[in-house]
């Protein structure tokens, strides 16, 4: 017989009672299969400590899982201590960094006040791909300027889908079939709005393109101390959990990312960060491939772990991401201002299939 699927193989680490026995038997005795075993064990512990999620909800730990997810041995250790950092462990590309223009969940629905307006919105989301070696090079936001956060972190459980979407003010996608091994209710949660400003410093940039031996170039007229307020939330997500307490699969809808600036365009921005020494050669070449209008939201994806690719969900671009051993995938797209991602122990072709068949608005 030939050797059991990696979905085959992931179920015997989660739920080895699902599996038929001459596929254990096989396993058992394969030192191939064993291999491809263990390092779907490996997975579910990274998977584990990605995305689990408790009642009491420890904000910091999960940006610090979600925003530097490590490998196994260690290469990714961050320290995230202040609520500053939060956000910059989030926002680690020189274009993110220059304008604020994105968290992993932002809102579109704030009004700019009188002296900002508005230069960024996610209408799309395209991957930016590299080896891990090259993503920790980029700078963090703190780098660059200072933060303050006027609105901190706040997620939830809630009580069920009416729940959810009361608080975040957005429709909780139904899902229209469960994959294989997804058992049960969901649990739903709610992140209520946060909000930072970033403040450019020219001298805090030059100290720190100083220290890698490089001298910075003169920023743009009017950049140096020019401010971008980004907003995150509203969102919320559903999580279907396994036995051992890991989700199998995640469902989650935020308002689409939007920025505003005190009077610098984000080309400007960005052109100048992006001309800053030191960075990846092919990661400035894959930002400068983006249009300059400030709609496309780089997510970036570490080519040692991941793979990417695009698909249709409902007549809309979506990005595809798989773990290597195709043990873990998710698919995330923007439609009508609203960004809704679906995750999991899945296969890619089980994520898309879920993400097409959802049900409700968006």
């Amino acid at each position: 017989m030939g050797h059991p699927t990696d979905g085959t193989l992931r179920r015997l680490v989660d739920e080895p009672a699902g599996v038929a026995t001459a596929d254990r038997e096989h396993v058992a005795d394969c030192p191939v299969c064993l291999s491809a075993l263990a390092t779907a064990r490996q997975e579910a512990a990274e998977t584990g400590a990605a995305l689990a999620v408790e009642f009491d909800v420890d904000v910091d730990a999960g940006w610090r899982r979600l925003s530097h997810a490590a490998t196994a041995d260690g290469r990714r250790k961050v320290a995230v201590t202040a609520p500053a950092r939060r956000w910059h462990a989030v926002l680690r590309s020189p274009v993110l960094a220059a304008v604020g223009a994105v968290a992993l969940v932002t809102g579109a629905g704030v009004a700019a006040a009188a002296d900002w307006f508005q230069i960024f919105r996610a209408e799309q989301i395209s991957p930016v791909t590299a080896p891990e070696a090259e993503l920790i090079t980029l700078p963090e936001l703190d780098d660059l300027g200072e933060i303050e956060v006027t609105e901190p972190v706040d997620i939830r459980q809630v009580a069920g889908p009416e729940a959810a979407a009361e608080a975040s003010g957005l429709d909780a996608p139904r899902v229209n079939e469960l994959p294989q091994g997804v058992t049960g209710a969901p649990t739903y949660y709610a992140a209520g709005q946060a909000s930072a400003v970033f403040t450019f410093s020219a001298e805090k940039t030059a100290q720190t393109v100083a220290a890698k031996g490089e001298t910075v170039p003169a920023p743009p007229p009017g950049l140096d101390g020019s401010r971008f307020r980004f907003v995150a939330g509203p969102g919320l997500a559903e999580v279907w959990p396994e036995a051992r307490g890991v989700p199998a699969m995640v469902v989650a809808r935020v308002v689409a990312p939007t920025a505003h600036s005190s009077g610098i365009p984000f080309a400007t921005a960005r052109d100048y960060l992006l001309s800053l020494p030191g960075l990846p050669e092919d990661i400035v070449a894959q930002l400068r491939g983006f249009t300059g209008d400030g709609k496309t939201l780089p997510l970036f994806v570490s080519s040692d772990e991941m793979t990417s690719a695009t698909a249709d969900v409902g007549g809309t671009r979506a990005t595809v991401l798989s773990s290597r051993s195709g043990t873990v995938s998710g698919v995330v797209w923007v439609d009508d201002g609203v960004v809704t991602a679906v995750a999991g122990s899945l296969s890619t072709d089980e994520v898309l299939s879920v993400a097409r068949g959802l049900r409700g608005a968006r």
